[in-house]
C-alpha cells in the first residue's frame, strides 16, 4: 500500500461539500481509519480540502483505482449516491455513504447485493443513533425500563428549506423532501430501538404547490414548483407488534412535539433530535416524574459543533470507524447497508401509501444492529 499502514482503513472522499468538513476533521479522532485522497466535482473545493486536511487530490476515477484505498466515503448528493457507491464497490472497495443509500429501494438492492457478491462492506448513515444519548436509550430500552414497547410518536416539522437555502428546489422534488431528507434520523432510530418495520400507512400532501425562496442568493425572490409531499403523517407497525406514528412537515412555522416518545407497559422513554448524537434522554417509570440522562459529559455525546461556537454534538465519521472496526473483526457493521436498506424500503412505502391511501407492506426486514457498548465504544477511539 506504498508504505501506508496496513493497519488502517485507508480512505478516499468522494464529494467536498460542507458536509465533508464534519467527516474530514472527525477522522483525527479515531484510531483504525486514515484519510488518504479526496476528489470532488469541483477540482477547486477538491483542492481546498486537501490542503486544509492534508490529503491527495484526485480524479474521481483515478481515486476509484487508486491501491492505497480501501473505503470510498461518498459525500455527494443524494442523486449520484447509487452511481458512485456502485462505481466503489465495482472497483473493489469498501463503501460508507451518507444518507440516503440510494433515491429508490430498487437501487438501494442493486448496491446491497453487489457489496454481498464482492465480499465488501457497505456502511450508511446516519449514524448518530451510535452516539451517547442513542446508546443511552438502547440500553434503557434493553434492559425494560418501559416494559414492552407499544406505541409512541416521532415528529420531524419545520418550515422547510428556502428560507435559509440559495438554491433549494432539489429539496422539493422526488428523491428529496422531509421523509428522504430528514426520515433516515428518525426511522434509523426508530428501528434500533424497536427492532424492524413491517407495514406503513400513510396521507401525505403539499402545503404550498409552489415556494417562494427569500434567502440571500441569485434565486432571491422567486418562486419554483413542488414536486413530492411535503407533509407526510403515517403509522409503522413494527414485527414486534409495536405502532408508531411518524410525521414529517415542511410546513410548519412552530410546534411543541418531542422529536421521539415510546411508550410502553412499564413507563415512557423521550429522546432528543436523532440529527445529532447528544442530548437528553428522560424516563418516566409508571407515571412518576421525568427522570433526565443528560449525554454531555459521556462518549461521542459531547458538544463539539458548530466548530467556532458548538451547542451540540456531532461525531459522523462513527459509523465508519465502527465499520473499519467490524472489517478486521469479521462482524456486520452497525451502520449497515442493510439497515440503510430497510430504512431506504419504509421511506418508499410512507410515500406509496400516502398515494394510494392504502397499507403497503415492507417486504425485506433486518436485525436489530447490536448494542453499542461504552467500552466497544470507547476502543474506536484514536
Amino acid at each position: 500500500m506504498h508504505g501506508k499502514s496496513k493497519t488502517k482503513l485507508g480512505i478516499g472522499v468522494i464529494g467536498c461539500g460542507n458536509i465533508s468538513m464534519t467527516y474530514l476533521r472527525n477522522a483525527a479522532l479515531f484510531g483504525g481509519v486514515e484519510l488518504r485522497a479526496c476528489a470532488d466535482i469541483s477540482a477547486d473545493i477538491a483542492a481546498l480540502r486537501s490542503k486544509e486536511y492534508g490529503i491527495r487530490t484526485l480524479g474521481v476515477d483515478a481515486l476509484l483505482a487508486d491501491p492505497d484505498i480501501d473505503l470510498v466515503l461518498n459525500l455527494t448528493i443524494p442523486a449520484a449516491h447509487f452511481d458512485i457507491s456502485l462505481s466503489a464497490l465495482s472497483a473493489g472497495k469498501h463503501v460508507f455513504t451518507e444518507k440516503p443509500l440510494a433515491t429508490s429501494a430498487a437501487d438501494g438492492r442493486r448496491l446491497v447485493a453487489e457489496a454481498a457478491k464482492r465480499g465488501l462492506l457497505l456502511g450508511s448513515a446516519p449514524d448518530t443513533f451510535l452516539g451517547a444519548a442513542g446508546r443511552r436509550a438502547r440500553r434503557l430500552m434493553d434492559d425494560g425500563a418501559i416494559g414492552r414497547a407499544v406505541t409512541g410518536t416521532a415528529f420531524m416539522m419545520g418550515r422547510g428549506m428556502e428560507h435559509w437555502h440559495p438554491n433549494p428546489q432539489f429539496y422539493y422534488q422526488p428523491g428529496g423532501g422531509p421523509v428522504f431528507d430528514m426520515g433516515p434520523y428518525y426511522l434509523t432510530m426508530l428501528v434500533n430501538l424497536l427492532g424492524p418495520v413491517e407495514r406503513v400507512m400513510a396521507m401525505a400532501t403539499r402545503g404550498q404547490e409552489e415556494r417562494l425562496i427569500t434567502a440571500e442568493g441569485p434565486y432571491r425572490n422567486t418562486s419554483f414548483k413542488v414536486g413530492t409531499p411535503t407533509n407526510i403523517l403515517s403509522l409503522l407497525e413494527f414485527h414486534s407488534g409495536a405502532t408508531v406514528t411518524f410525521g414529517a412537515s415542511w410546513d410548519v412555522f412552530r410546534h411543541s412535539n418531542h422529536p421521539i416518545e415510546l411508550h410502553g407497559t412499564e413507563g415512557s422513554l423521550r429522546l432528543p433530535d436523532p440529527d445529532t448524537f447528544g442530548g437528553t434522554v428522560s424516563l418516566s417509570e409508571r407515571g412518576a416524574d421525568w427522570a433526565d440522562f443528560h449525554s454531555e459529559s459521556e462518549l461521542y455525546g459531547a458538544r463539539n459543533w458548530p466548530f467556532a461556537a458548538p451547542d451540540r454534538a456531532n461525531y459522523r465519521m462513527l459509523g465508519v470507524a465502527d465499520l473499519s472496526r467490524a472489517l478486521a473483526t469479521g462482524r456486520k457493521p452497525r451502520a449497515s447497508g442493510d439497515l440503510a436498506l430497510h430504512v431506504l424500503e419504509i421511506m418508499e412505502a410512507i410515500l406509496a401509501s400516502g398515494e394510494s391511501r392504502e397499507s403497503v407492506a415492507v417486504n425485506a426486514t433486518v436485525d436489530q444492529p447490536p448494542l453499542f457498548q461504552d467500552d466497544e465504544a470507547a476502543s474506536l477511539l484514536a
